[in-house]
């Protein structure tokens, strides 16, 4: 089971039914939720973003969560309706829904949409400096001429929040996804006397999984 840390925001109607059915299921697994949305796309598709609470996810990562979570939706299906299941890591560009997503992503681009207007604004663009307070403190890319550059933003009235993809991000998840590849490879020479065979390919570490359609 993963740290429980909340997400900023739930979804509501559809989408915050399905998080509530799939959430502790995914937990338990030691998975963490990002987000759930329901579109018509394909007639009606139930998008599902989740990772490893170190931020990876895999295609049989994706493959685990969706054998996990299908019983529980033919089980007790808020959608009522035939429709495709998607599981997908939250990718390069991702949503930050967590306080700790604003930290661990200190000094990269994002653009923040605020659920109340703050600082005469609701919308925001600018690199993010870490969380003081329980609030984001943004360097902004666009200040007009009245406005300081540094602006604290409330992490409770955050309605949405993503990371802008930029050259910088690209290499810095490329840097990360090797730094635990290198560690996966090390636990597994410390675990036995004989190289393992078993590890995460290079090539899913070098760009998001891509979304895995798991059921029609």
């Amino acid at each position: 089971m993963t740290d429980k840390e909340p997400r900023l925001n739930e979804e509501t109607g559809v989408a915050g039914a399905l998080s509530r059915l799939i959430e502790p299921v995914i937990d338990d697994l030691g998975y963490r939720l990002v987000r759930v949305r329901v579109t018509a796309m394909n007639g009606c598709t139930v998008q599902i973003m989740a990772e490893r609470p170190d931020g990876t996810m895999s295609v049989d990562d994706c493959e685990a969560v969706s054998r996990a979570i299908s019983p529980v939706l033919d089980l007790d299906d808020p959608v009522g309706s035939a429709y495709n299941l998607e599981i997908s890591s939250p990718g390069i560009d991702r949503p930050l829904v967590r306080a700790s997503d604003f930290e661990r992503w200190t000094g990269h681009l994002s653009k923040i949409e605020m659920a109340v207007t703050t600082s005469g604004r609701k919308r925001f663009k600018g690199l993010l400096k870490g969380v003081i307070d329980g609030s984001v403190l943004l360097e902004r890319s666009d200040p007009r001429p009245d406005e300081p550059k540094d602006v604290l933003l409330p992490l409770a009235t955050v309605a949405e929040a993503h990371l802008v993809l930029t050259d910088e991000l690209i290499r810095e998840s490329l840097r990360r996804g090797k730094a635990l590849l290198r560690g996966a490879l090390d636990l597994n020479q410390n675990d036995s006397d004989e190289p393992s065979d078993e590890n995460t390919s290079s090539e899913s570490l070098k760009r998001p999984a891509p979304r895995k359609r798991a059921r029609t």
